[in-house]
């Protein structure tokens, strides 16, 4: 079989998106994004994690020039057979399994928070976090943008992240929408939005915006394909899996430390120049709580 034959099924999924069905749509996101389920699952459970009935699979397949579903599927089943490992446990993650069922609870998630970890800081490459920090140190305006759960990250990394990049502002500010912040934008400014699965419409609006007025868009998501509707300059892609219902978001905030490491080493001088008198205003305001003085 030939081993590049996964890579080129996705690099075509990706091509050809804006061009599918809806439904063939779905079908090719739920590939690009799940490679190892859709490789492990018979086509029922396919079709059932994808959202889709199986004769939409078959129509895939046959749209890729293959003979069947099952012959779609061999290649990915065979690049996660051969690129599966086994790593041990830590004693302390396995003598958490053994206390019981709320130590197993914890191990899951413990276990899950370290893959999620590994996997997310695995996908990124020194060339494209280096593009981006070129492409934020060489912007007019820097504009973040997040909401819900996201909005949290976009707020650290805002916090932290001005103080290496001046331009770097937070949207929506006040009670306007991203869009209106971003009015004034061009091809000189940047976008970095925050997004996962299920996506904010807020979020993909404000890309959209962004990209019919020439912005760079710098996104951070769980998927190469988030939206048919624009293409972004640099995505930025982190795993989310969760043991509970929502988003499992360390490998985000994994990604994010090291950007802001790489952005203020970038900054030079200026940058620990910026973060020394911040710190210097803190102090000088009692910012920080200590023990009071005697009189």
């Amino acid at each position: 079989m030939d081993p590049t034959l996964k890579s080129k099924t996705i690099s075509m999924l990706k091509g050809e998106l804006p061009d599918l069905s809806p439904r063939l749509q779905t079908v090719a996101k739920y590939i690009v994004d799940h490679p190892a389920d859709f490789g492990l699952d018979p086509i029922r459970e396919t079709a059932r994690k994808s959202g889709v009935s199986t004769y939409t699979l078959v129509r895939m397949a046959k749209h890729l020039n293959f003979d069947s579903f099952e012959d779609l599927r061999e290649p990915f089943r065979h690049a996660l057979v051969a690129s599966t490992q086994v790593t041990d446990l830590p004693e302390w993650l396995n003598n958490l399994y053994s206390s019981g069922a709320k130590g197993a609870a914890q191990a899951e998630a413990a276990a899950n928070s370290i893959g999620v970890v590994h996997r997310s800081l695995e996908l990124q490459t020194t060339g494209q976090l280096e593009r981006v920090v070129e492409m934020l140190l060489g912007a007019r305006n820097t504009y973040l943008t997040a909401v819900r759960a996201s909005y949290g990250l976009a707020y650290y990394f805002h916090y932290v992240g001005r103080m290496a990049l001046p331009s770097l502002q937070l949207i929506p500010r006040h009670m306007n929408s991203a869009i209106d912040e971003l009015n004034d934008a061009g091809p000189e400014d940047v976008l970095i939005a925050i997004t996962f699965t299920p996506y904010s419409k807020e979020t993909i609006e404000a890309c959209r915006f962004a990209n019919e007025r020439g912005v760079k868009l710098i996104i951070l998501s769980d998927s190469e394909i988030v939206s048919s509707e624009f293409t972004p300059h640099e995505n930025l892609i982190v795993s989310v899996v969760s043991t509970h219902h929502f988003g499992c978001y360390v490998g985000a905030m994994a990604v994010m430390e090291g950007l802001l490491a790489m952005l203020v080493e970038a900054g030079g001088n200026d940058a620990k120049h910026r973060i020394k008198n911040y710190e210097d205003l803190r102090q000088s305001h009692d910012a920080y709580w200590g023990p009071r003085k005697k009189h």
